[in-house]
């Protein structure tokens, strides 16, 4: 079956004022399914990231080149409605940020934004993305209780929630489990899973066993270079380059 590549970055590059963080990426992102991106502090894995959806333009003195593609749509163009761009390609962070409001409140928040107001459609899509997100057992009979009073875990599949309800194509993680216990992050790993049959994902993660359990290609970068791009299996089992061995094995990083 021929391969459908929700997203392509060609030629990618991103300067902080004077420093080149990235170096020319070039990357095609598959269709539902998980693309892990791995490497050391600072190699510009998530500057990477954040570049999918515009992000890196809120940090000032960011200059980026090169193009990214959604559907063959050029992102990087004036054209671009950047709000539009972010609920389509949207973005759960390392450490849950849930709004100070209720757990009900944070989920319609983004529809709300979008235009939608009627109440019985706002209960639809706040359940339907609490249940998406793996979380609506365990919340449903307390949506009006303030989402701070969650778990670590439970905040970040209310993030996740958040950003389901706005109806994305994409998903972005920076390292969504780097905060989270060892249970949390088993029921995370399960969710993103689960959520592949229906948005791409690209995640960010240091736990290279995190990379190897949930992903279907990985990506290892390191001084801002895409060094080795494959799927999943042959990165770990067999790669192609010495530096991407020694970054699994252990030898740096």
């Amino acid at each position: 079956m021929e391969k459908v590549y929700k997203m392509q970055s060609r030629n990618l590059q991103v300067f902080y004022q004077n420093f080149q963080a990235l170096q020319g990426i070039n990357m095609d992102i598959e269709e539902n399914k998980v693309t892990a991106l791995i490497g050391p502090s600072g190699c510009g894995k998530s500057t990477f990231l954040r570049s999918l959806n515009r992000l890196n333009e809120l940090i000032e003195g960011t200059t980026t080149k090169g193009q990214v593609y959604l559907d063959r749509q050029a992102v990087y163009t004036n054209e671009v409605n950047v709000v539009e761009l972010r609920k389509s390609v949207g973005m759960v962070f390392q450490k849950p940020s849930v709004f100070p409001m209720s757990i009900y409140e944070n989920v319609a928040y983004g529809p709300r934004i979008h235009g939608i107001t009627k109440k019985n459609r706002l209960d639809d899509i706040v359940e339907k993305s609490l249940k998406s997100a793996n979380l609506w057992k365990e919340v449903s009979n307390r949506l009006n209780s303030p989402a701070a009073r969650l778990s670590g875990g439970q905040q970040q599949r209310l993030v996740i929630a958040r950003v389901l309800a706005v109806d994305p194509e994409v998903i972005l993680m920076d390292e969504p489990a780097s905060a989270l216990d060892p249970i949390s992050t088993a029921r995370l790993e399960e969710l993103i899973a689960e959520l592949k049959s229906n948005y791409s994902i690209v995640i960010v993660t240091h736990n290279m066993q995190q990379a190897a359990r949930i992903s279907d290609y990985t990506g290892f970068f390191l001084n801002g270079d895409l060094v080795e791009f494959n799927n999943t299996a042959d990165i770990f089992v067999n790669p192609r380059d010495k530096r991407t061995e020694d970054y699994i094995t252990g030898r740096f990083g």
